[in-house]
């Protein structure tokens, strides 16, 4: 019987995460309540990130902790695709906030968001102390950490912080971004078209993207400040797919999840061509085939394979012979994290 595409196309390789292409933020008990609701009423097509940072109340930051792990616990939390942005070195209250959630929620967290990440040493002192918080704990698996690029220092080290362990996103931040060159940069640059058009901007997303990339990381994009108008969102975020490359966009309103997935699907002829051609290349036993007068081979399987996946984690139909020989063992919405 031929071999599974994960054996046979990545031997000895650690595959690329394929997870949710929306990351969805919300910081109040009642906003986090409400996205978990969602996420079960459009099934398990994004991921949800519970706020310590901006969204913790002054004073209230333990509870504001205590809350986000009672919620990553609850009923509420189906999909286990629910990360926590926790506060940056720079602020005291990072420690507890790894005390907290990774003891309390550790099993199921999906990830951990570090921001405003000025050094790599920084970060990497981080990702130690969660480490050894989880194992302390008796949690064996490895938490995954999504870092934020919205600094100069980061900006500049980005290749070195790509390369860090546990690293599986890499989050671009325009606003902070913007807003650290001191009006060098207008607030134009914080919406369309200027986010996409601007040189420095450009420069710093396609930095990202590249650091990204090379080191089997996901790169993230930055919100849009459109909150309702569904064209806007949606070629904000088909722009930073196609121009950029990006594979993921961070969501701040329940309006906005649908078009960023939308937008950030593969294309249904590809995804049309990735079933014909796999499955002609699992009855060849992985071998050289081909397909419409093309030569296919490991190259371009390897390909449509990672399209195949992230087709599915986004939600997309795929053909019951598809599901069948590729997908029989992974539950609709199963991300390889």
């Amino acid at each position: 019987m031929p071999r599974h595409p994960n054996e046979a196309l990545f031997e000895g390789e650690k595959p690329f995460p394929i997870i949710p292409a929306c990351e969805h933020f919300a910081g109040t008990e009642e906003r986090i309540a409400k996205a978990f609701q969602l996420q079960e009423q459009m099934g398990p097509i994004f991921d949800i990130t519970m706020d310590l940072e901006d969204g913790a109340p002054t004073g209230r930051e333990r509870e504001h902790a205590e809350m986000v792990v009672r919620m990553q616990n609850s009923e509420l939390n189906k999909f286990n695709m629910a990360g926590v942005r926790i506060h940056d070195y720079t602020n005291p209250y990072w420690k507890q906030d790894v005390d907290i959630v990774v003891p309390g929620a550790g099993e199921r967290i999906a990830y951990i968001t570090i921001p405003k990440t000025t050094k790599a040493a920084h970060l990497a002192e981080m990702i130690e102390y969660i480490r050894e918080t989880a194992a302390r704990a008796g949690i064996k698996r490895e938490i995954p950490i999504h870092a934020l690029i919205e600094t100069h220092g980061a900006l500049h080290e980005v290749w070195e912080i790509a390369r860090l362990p546990n690293i599986q996103v890499l989050d671009f931040g325009l606003m902070d971004f913007v807003s650290a060159h001191h009006g060098a940069l207008s607030s134009e640059c914080m919406r369309s078209p200027l986010q996409f058009e601007h040189a420095l901007i450009r420069r710093a997303k396609a930095e990202v993207v590249a650091a990204a990339i090379a080191n089997g990381v996901v790169p993230a994009h930055n919100v849009t400040l459109e909150l309702r108008d569904q064209e806007v969102i949606y070629n904000d975020a088909k722009r930073a797919r196609e121009e950029f490359g990006f594979l993921r966009m961070w969501s701040i309103y329940p309006a906005q999840i649908e078009p960023i997935v939308r937008a950030m699907q593969p294309k249904l002829p590809e995804v049309e061509e990735a079933c014909a051609i796999l499955l002609k290349a699992y009855e060849a036993d992985w071998g050289p085939i081909q397909h419409e007068g093309n030569l296919h081979d490991r190259a371009t399987y390897r390909y449509y394979w990672e399209q195949l996946q992230r087709a599915r984690v986004m939600g997309m139909k795929l053909p019951d012979e598809v599901e069948r020989r590729f997908f029989a063992d992974s539950p609709a919405g199963t991300t390889t994290r």
